[in-house]
């Protein structure tokens, strides 16, 4: 089996067509045939079915096709730990993240890690919390930013960084705009204003209001965090959002309340595979990242 024939076989499966592939590839189609049919040969089974000019996967097929995809992930690493080996402070760190992290923690964290390491680069992918998880679990991406940390996962391992208050978001107009503390069952007859089903926020939002005795009555639901709290602006319901999402950010005709009684709140961290090596410059990074919240923790302490 040759490096060749599984590049031409996870993109032949990607694109369920042989010329198609071939084009992608910048080779004729017979080569990519040909190393299909050689590929089969050699292991003795089908991996694609034909249907005119196009293929799809068997059920042996797909099954090859994710323990390929994880070791090209794998043969990529090893050359990208080759090229950075010998100076770590030029590689690149891929790094995910949700998007409530994406317009404060992790710019800022970058912003004072190239203070001391300039010729780092990153990789930035934005993603769905569970996504993430599967892509680091998958090899995707070695590193994810997320909160809550994900438990009882046995491919990666989870660092907490800090924990930090889902407050409520008002419009100023709100009967409860003007208290400083609020408890959570008091918005129970609002209308909540909530990521989709499928979103961690939605899921740790609406369990923390089961806890309290009721479940949120969804008015809206959005999957950009700017329209949630142009909906509460607008003076469309009420919702809950990580403090984070609100600093320096907090929208026109909107206040803030706190939590209380008890409070709301959810852990972030960083997530790493259990069962591979960081990169080297991701290694640097990954050090970095868990000191410089250690270190703001005792500044605020």
């Amino acid at each position: 089996m040759e490096l060749r024939q599984i590049k031409y076989f996870i993109e032949v499966a990607k694109r369920e067509h042989v010329t198609e592939a071939a084009n992608a590839l910048h080779v004729a189609q017979s080569a990519v045939s040909r190393q299909i049919f050689n590929l089969e040969e050699e292991l003795g089974v089908d991996l694609f079915i034909r249907e005119g000019r196009t293929v799809r996967l068997t059920k042996i097929g797909r099954i090859f096709l994710e323990h390929m995809e994880r070791a090209l992930h794998v043969i990529e690493d090893a050359k990208r730990v080759v090229e950075q080996y010998r100076d770590p402070e030029k590689g690149t760190v891929h790094i995910g993240f949700s998007a409530s992290l994406a317009s404060y923690i992790l710019p800022t964290a970058i912003s004072y890690f190239r203070r001391e390491h300039p010729n780092v680069q990153f990789v930035l992918n934005e993603g769905l919390y569970y996504d993430l998880v599967e892509d680091v679990i998958r090899g995707e991406i070695n590193m994810a930013l997320l909160g809550p940390l994900p438990q009882e996962q046995k491919k990666i391992k989870s660092h907490v960084l800090f924990t930090e208050n889902i407050v409520a978001l008002l419009h100023q107009s709100h009967p409860l705009a003007n208290r400083s503390t609020i408890k959570l069952n008091e918005l129970r007859d609002e209308p909540f204003i909530l990521y989709p089903k499928g979103f961690i926020l939605h899921d740790v939002i609406v369990e923390g209001c089961l806890q309290r005795g009721f479940r949120p009555k969804v008015a809206f639901e959005g999957r950009d965090l700017d329209a949630i709290k142009g909906l509460v602006s607008a003076g469309l319901g009420v919702t809950l959002l990580p403090e984070v999402t609100l600093i320096d950010n907090l929208p026109r005709s909107t206040v803030k309340v706190e939590i209380v009684d008890p409070s709301l709140s959810r852990n972030v961290g960083v997530i790493i595979p259990a069962e591979r090596e960081l990169l080297p410059a991701e290694k640097v990074f990954f050090q970095f990242i868990r000191e410089f919240f250690q270190r703001l923790e005792r500044f605020q302490n």
